[in-house]
């Protein structure tokens, strides 16, 4: 009788499953996976190297390209390390502004994770209710920066510009009548904190309408539960942060543990799993959903109580106010620098971190004292998640593997960066 060989099979990258760039090399033993070897660099872009020949702000907009889900927070990080450098002073008002945004691009980065999740694992319709969320989430953004996606909205000492008194509204078309076009624009009468006010009201019950399509589901519970199980401590030894390592059971989130901004001010929980399965991870971003609502809720009220500066008075670093340029030769100046030249960092090297939506997302930079980077280096939360991944699948059949692939919630512009 013929003997039995382990065959290898790719997957991916054009399997859907595989989110466009992963090559997955499978060594398969029947339908059971002996080993997952992924092969990564297929949207390779040297953000870091391109770092090295640009100014400070120029790097900027890059940020919001790594990872392309969760465009705010991977510039907040960035930022935070430029601060750290200048010792710079953030306006409170800035610092609510950037933890707001912060909260909405997580709740905008679980919902795609929730999304194409369930898409993979073959439930479609709440892939189409997720979408209809952020697309409220993206007016936010381009509200305030002009960008639905590639916000380029943060800068250093505070954030590009305070946040809009009016709201973009939708307009009569051959395919719009008045009636529809006046429902479309009824949370739009106000400013951009009404219209955010008006989402964090309506989102818990969409967070539900998501439980009601999974939680209880059988099919996604028998795809879910016990597949992928990490334990608490080979996930702290894998590298491992943000939901995967909370879903472990492990209490971490820089939030809590390490705050940045004003975050200690504000009252949140930390979702924490117990299985360290698909499932758990699963309820752990679940629950992140409507604690960052929670958080959204607070710093409204704040803002809407305080007004004041958004970026710092420091014109080395942010440029003047245009009516003070078209006056005063000083600002002309200082913007013209600002804008060619860019600023000089001191000497030395920082790095900062943020609770990114997949994990620890950090920046490292090293500074010769000039106006760009000697060295960048760009700590990608999804790295280690995706190196972890032949370890959790060894032994799972094969449609196991596209469950897990999702629960990693991989985006790719960061991990090849």
């Amino acid at each position: 009788m013929a003997e039995i060989k382990n065959y290898t099979m790719n997957f991916g990258p054009q399997h859907p499953a595989a989110h466009g760039v992963l090559r997955l090399v499978l060594e398969m033993d029947g339908e059971v996976i002996r080993r997952a070897d992924p092969h990564i660099g297929l949207l390779h872009r040297a953000t870091e190297k391109l770092a090295e020949n640009r100014t400070y702000l120029q790097s900027v907009p890059y940020m919001d390209r790594l990872d392309y889900v969760s465009m705010m927070m991977n510039e907040h990080a960035y930022i935070m390390t430029i601060e750290k450098f200048l010792n710079l002073k953030v306006p409170p008002r800035a610092q609510y502004i950037r933890v707001m945004f912060d909260e909405i691009t997580r709740i905008l980065n679980h919902l795609l994770w929730l999304g194409a999740h369930a898409l993979d694992v073959g439930a479609m319709t709440v892939f189409l209710y997720a979408f209809r969320e952020r697309e409220d989430l993206f007016d936010c953004y381009e509200a305030v920066s002009g960008a639905r996606m590639h916000a380029a909205y943060y800068r250093p000492g505070g954030v590009y510009r305070d946040l809009p008194a009016t709201m973009p509204k939708y307009e009569i078309t051959k395919n719009r009548n008045p009636k529809e076009v006046e429902k479309l624009n009824a949370n739009r009468q106000g400013s951009l904190l009404d219209f955010i006010e008006d989402f964090t009201k309506r989102f818990p019950k969409y967070v539900d309408e998501y439980e009601t399509l999974l939680t209880d589901n059988r099919i996604w519970k028998q795809r879910t539960v016990g597949i992928g199980v990490v334990d608490p401590d080979r996930a702290i030894a894998l590298g491992m942060t943000g939901p995967m390592l909370r879903g472990s059971g492990v209490e971490w989130d820089l939030r809590k543990k390490q705050p940045y901004e004003i975050y200690h001010k504000l009252d949140f929980d930390i979702p924490v799993g117990k299985e360290g399965d698909c499932y758990d991870r699963y309820l752990v971003r679940i629950e992140e959903m409507r604690e960052s609502n929670k958080i959204i809720s607070q710093c409204i009220d704040w803002l809407r109580k305080n007004p004041g500066e958004v970026i710092t008075k420091d014109n080395k670093v942010a440029p003047p106010k245009r009516e003070d340029m078209k006056e005063d030769m000083e600002a002309m100046i200082h913007h013209f620098k600002l804008f060619t030249e860019g600023f000089h960092l001191p000497k030395g090297e920082a790095y900062a971190a943020v609770e990114h939506p997949k994990g620890e997302f950090g920046t490292y930079i090293i500074s010769d004292g000039a106006n760009k980077p000697y060295r960048l280096k760009i700590r990608a939360p999804g790295f280690p998640h995706l190196a972890a991944l032949n370890e959790m699948t060894q032994g799972h059949m094969l449609s196991d593997l596209v469950a897990i692939i999702g629960t990693q919630d991989i985006v790719f512009g960061e991990i090849d960066r």
